[in-house]
């Protein structure tokens, strides 16, 4: 924890990098691009660095025989489908110790941003609904997180109208620009990023209590399975 800034600049740099690698190399086979700016993301891998930086902070904390999953075996039973597939799953024994979903969001801020606040309370919902009827026994509780970049430019940071024809919005949402609507966890330039740089707007959401907080349940999950393991071995 004590080198984690130095972490995630890393990993904003590969970000912007690989994204960039994406979108000059997207097409140069078949001569077509996709569209817009999803030509910069359809290559997957630009969100490696942020979960290479969990999945060992997961190994640091010292789970003991953890099985990091994030290529494959990303399959988990939810309620109101059979399964979703996630970014990131870490397994101690048969039991599930930690999930992650990986977002971001450069440009098309007013087309993505519903979407986005959707499939992030849809996916918990779904995810918490199969915890609650059992689907993930004999496993306590896993830790979810949700780690999100958002591009720092005029139009994220610029206020944003919204229409009121029948009933007035919630007071924190006028005059909102999409970066206060996220009350983001990370913002990121296309220029600056390159170098790594970001910034947090909210102390609460930043990276350092993100990291503290999965590494605090991985601690406490190895600490209660140690403790578990030696009263079995205790003579009754």
């Amino acid at each position: 924890m004590d080198d984690l800034d130095k972490r995630v600049c890393k990993a904003i740099r590969h970000f912007w990098k690989t994204r960039g690698s994406q979108a000059s190399k997207q097409g140069s086979k078949t001569g077509k691009k996709d569209a817009g700016a999803r030509d910069a993301v359809t290559g997957g891998k630009h969100l490696d660095g942020f979960v290479a930086l969990c999945r060992d902070l997961l190994i640091e904390a010292g789970l003991p025989n953890v099985s990091v999953h994030w290529e494959s075996r990303l399959e988990l039973p939810v309620f109101f489908r059979p399964v979703k597939r996630w970014d990131l799953l870490a397994i101690v024994d048969g039991q599930l110790v930690a999930i992650i979903e990986f977002k971001t969001q450069v440009g098309s801020f007013g087309n993505n941003f519903n979407n986005r606040t959707e499939e992030s309370l849809g996916n918990a919902t779904d995810l918490w609904a199969a915890c609650r009827e059992g689907a993930f026994q004999p496993s306590q509780r896993p830790w979810l997180g949700y780690l999100f970049l958002l591009e720092d430019c005029d139009k994220s940071q610029t206020p944003v109208t919204v229409k009121e024809p029948h009933f007035s919005v919630f007071g924190e949402f006028r005059d909102a620009s999409y970066a206060q609507r996220y009350e983001i966890l990370l913002l990121s330039s296309v220029k600056s990023g390159r170098r790594g740089d970001f910034r947090e707007p909210n102390e609460e959401l930043s990276f350092h209590a993100f990291a503290a907080a999965l590494v605090g349940h991985a601690a406490a999950f190895s600490k209660v399975r140690k403790t578990s393991k030696m009263s079995r071995k205790q003579p009754g």
